[in-house]
């Protein structure tokens, strides 16, 4: 299932803007002392909790009922992950944008079409 895209002409998302956004948004509220690795960590995988509770125990059919009747508080989640992943980069000195290119391009290589096409291997078993 695809989901529905929703384009909004004129807004910035890109990783580098959406990184600042959440780091003045932080930083206007004298947070940034309590967001140490350890605990940005920590509620990165508390929100994706949140997020797989949304599917546990579900079957392919009550699945694509959820996504319909849950969409905004799935997406909900998703954001609230994503938010403390840009912050935890950002306050670790990664660029983002960077690292998620050259992951893809490590995923590119050790995945090549030929070998993975329709093929839920992982790159070592290939």
């Amino acid at each position: 299932m695809q989901a529905n895209r929703v384009h909004t002409s004129g807004m910035n998302d890109s990783i580098s803007a959406l990184t600042e956004r959440i780091r003045n948004f932080v930083d206007a509220r004298d947070w940034r002392q309590f967001h140490n690795p350890k605990d940005l960590a920590v509620a990165i995988n508390a929100e994706a909790g949140e997020l797989m509770q949304h599917f546990v125990w579900q079957q392919p059919e009550q699945i694509e009922m959820r996504l319909k009747e849950k969409r905004e508080e799935i997406a909900s989640e998703i954001a609230d992950v994503a938010i403390l992943l840009f912050e935890f980069a950002d306050n670790l000195g990664y660029k983002l944008g960077e690292e998620i290119l050259n992951k893809v391009q490590r995923n590119e290589e050790r995945y090549p079409v030929e070998k993975s096409k329709g093929n839920n291997k992982k790159y070592s078993e290939l």
